[in-house]
């Protein structure tokens, strides 16, 4: 679990760092970039679209996770705004919550 944990902070850090670069440079513009991509037909609007689909079963679990409600619905919302942003700092808690117990982590009170 230690190494899974350090993981999940070097995931979070490097993320953090990059799109502190990002933004510093491109401003917060993300969003007419990241569906402009999509509606021109391209490989990274292709990209972008499967990346969107991801985000999507993420906040699915998220909100499964805690049985669809409503902090279930408001986490999912951020799982799907945050992204890996989100989901690192979201599994380093789960991770204490669940005392190391991984089946606990994915599951929740469905274990």
């Amino acid at each position: 679990m230690v190494l899974f944990r350090v993981f999940l902070a070097t995931l979070c850090v490097a993320l953090s760092a990059y799109t502190a670069v990002v933004v510093s440079n491109y401003g917060m513009g993300l969003l007419p970039i990241f569906f402009g991509d999509m509606l021109a037909m391209t490989w990274p609007g292709q990209f972008n679209l499967d990346f969107m689909f991801m985000l999507a079963f993420s906040a699915l679990w998220v909100s499964w996770r805690h049985q669809f409600s409503v902090a279930g619905f408001a986490l999912g919302f951020f799982a799907f705004i945050g992204g890996a942003s989100f989901l690192t700092v979201y599994l380093f808690i789960l991770s204490y919550q669940a005392e190391g117990n991984m089946k606990k982590i994915l599951l929740g009170s469905h274990a």
